[in-house]
């Protein structure tokens, strides 16, 4: 016998609150809310004791990454993201299929820059490769669920 997690009370209205909103729209809810998952995730770091200093891909010393950065940088990110949704959702066959498909693969190419950070702890790219993959679930899991709703190209 499988077990089945309960759900919320609030959870079918959620869903049913964004399934029936504009697919930009959820996507802009989608991105604020990992913006705020994944902000949340690295002040926790912060506290941990990770030293939140990473270099970039053409840098060669690592410099501070200032709070309110990654959430920054999830909301300038997802923007892409919202755009191929509302272009899938347009004219898109099988519109979140091919959404996750593709964004996964973005995904998987972005831990490609935490990875081959220079001057940068382990501890703080473990911390920033997280925060791309909490990033994707919170906003691909959102929109995906949006996209696969029936009347998704209206």
């Amino acid at each position: 016998m499988a077990a089945v997690a309960p759900e919320s009370s609030s959870s079918p209205r959620i869903a049913s609150f964004l399934l029936a909103r504009p697919v930009w729209l959820v996507g802009i809810l989608a991105a604020l809310a990992g913006a705020v998952v994944t902000e949340a995730f690295t002040l926790l770091a912060r506290v941990a004791g990770v030293p939140m200093r990473a270099a970039g891909v053409w840098e060669e010393r690592a410099q501070d990454i200032p709070v309110g950065y990654i959430a920054r940088s999830v909301v300038m990110w997802s923007i892409g993201g919202v755009v191929l949704a509302v272009v899938l959702a347009r004219w898109g066959r099988r519109p979140a299929r091919t959404f996750v498909i593709a964004t996964v693969a973005f995904t998987a190419l972005s831990l490609m820059a935490p990875v081959f950070a220079r001057d940068t702890a382990v501890s703080t790219q473990i911390v920033l490769a997280a925060t791309h993959v909490l990033a994707a679930a919170v906003v691909i899991s959102i929109l995906a669920r949006r996209l696969s709703a029936p009347d998704v190209g209206r």
